[in-house]
C-alpha cells in the first residue's frame, strides 16, 4: 500500500500577515465569547456573539457550511470533546466547563482557534487539566520555534512537546485520533499534527510552515465516540474534556502566533519573531 504523500504549503512572509489578520478577528470573537460565557447562557447565544464579531470585521465564519456544519461555532461542554453544534437548548450552568472553536476566513486565508472556558465556580481539578492543556499547547509552539532556529527540527517535535506537557502536568487521557493540522487558504491542510508520539520524524520544521497546534485530554479515557448528529464528539467514559488551539506560523525570525492578540509574546518571549507590522492591533 503507497503511504500518503503530504501536500504542505509553505506561505511567504506576506501571506503570513494575511493569515495574521484572520486570525486577530478569531482572537476578538473568542475574546467576545469568553466574556460572555456564564450561567444561564446558551451556546446558540455565544454563536450569534461569533457571527456578528466574524462579520463586521469583514471575514466570513469557517465552519459554517463547512461539511454542513451549520453553526460559526463548536460549544463543547462538559464531556463533549470537539465539534459540538451551538443549540438554544443548551443552556450553560455553574460549574460547567465548555471548549469553544472558532474559525473565520478573510481575503481568502483562514484563522483557526480554540479556548476553554469555566462557567462560573468550577471544580479546581477542572481549571487545573485546563492549564495543563493550555501548557501543552504552548509547549508545542515552542518547540516548533526552536526546531525551525536550529534547522533540526521536525514535526513529531511537536507532538513529542504536547505529550511530555500532558504527562508532566498529571493523569489525563490525550484523545486518539484527533489533533492539529496545516491552515492556509484551506481551514485543514497537510500535515496532521498528533498530540502524541516519539521526536525527530515526519517534514522538517521550516519557515513558511503555518500549524494548528490543539491539544484535546480528559480526565479519563482518551477514547471518543461520535453522537448521532454525525458531529459532536463525547468521551466515551464521561469523564471530563478540555479543548485549547492557536495557528501559528515559523518565520525567518521566529514563530508568530497568528490567533494570540499579542502574537505569542506574552508566553513565549524571545522565541516570538521580532516583525511587526499593521495588523498587530485587534481588529475589531
Amino acid at each position: 500500500m503507497r503511504r500518503h504523500q503530504l501536500d504542505i504549503q509553505l506561505k511567504t512572509p506576506e501571506q503570513i500577515e494575511l493569515m495574521r489578520a484572520a486570525g486577530l478577528v478569531v482572537a476578538s470573537a473568542l475574546r467576545r465569547m469568553r466574556e460572555a460565557v456564564a450561567p444561564g447562557v446558551s451556546t446558540a447565544d455565544l454563536d450569534a456573539i461569533a457571527e456578528s464579531t466574524i462579520r463586521e470585521a469583514g471575514a466570513v465564519p469557517s465552519f459554517k457550511g463547512y461539511h454542513g456544519f451549520p453553526a460559526s461555532i463548536c460549544s463543547s461542554v462538559n464531556q463533549q470533546v470537539v465539534h459540538a453544534i451551538p443549540s438554544p437548548q443548551q443552556v450553560l450552568r455553574e460549574g460547567d466547563l465548555i471548549s469553544i472553536d472558532c474559525g473565520a476566513v478573510l481575503d481568502g486565508w483562514h484563522g483557526d482557534a480554540a479556548v476553554t472556558v469555566p462557567v462560573g465556580e468550577v471544580d479546581p481539578a477542572l481549571l487545573r487539566m485546563t492549564a495543563v492543556a493550555e501548557d501543552a499547547m504552548w509547549a508545542g509552539i515552542a518547540a516548533a520555534a526552536r526546531g525551525a532556529a536550529s534547522g533540526k527540527g521536525r514535526l513529531t517535535d511537536i507532538s513529542h512537546a504536547v505529550e511530555s506537557a500532558v504527562r508532566k502536568g498529571g493523569r489525563y487521557g490525550i484523545v486518539d485520533g484527533y489533533g492539529g493540522h496545516g491552515i492556509g487558504t484551506e481551514m485543514h491542510q497537510d500535515p496532521h499534527v498528533l498530540n502524541h508520539g516519539r521526536p525527530g520524524k515526519g517534514p522538517r520544521l521550516v519557515p513558511g510552515l503555518a500549524l494548528a497546534i490543539e491539544p484535546m485530554i480528559t480526565m479519563g479515557s482518551p477514547r471518543t465516540v461520535e453522537m448521532a448528529d454525525g458531529w459532536t464528539v463525547v468521551t466515551r467514559d464521561g469523564s471530563m474534556a478540555v479543548h485549547v488551539e492557536h495557528s501559528m506560523a515559523l518565520l525567518d525570525d521566529g514563530v508568530w502566533v497568528l490567533t494570540a492578540e499579542d502574537g505569542g509574546r506574552g508566553r513565549l518571549g524571545d522565541l516570538v519573531t521580532a516583525r511587526q507590522t499593521s495588523v498587530d492591533s485587534p481588529a475589531v
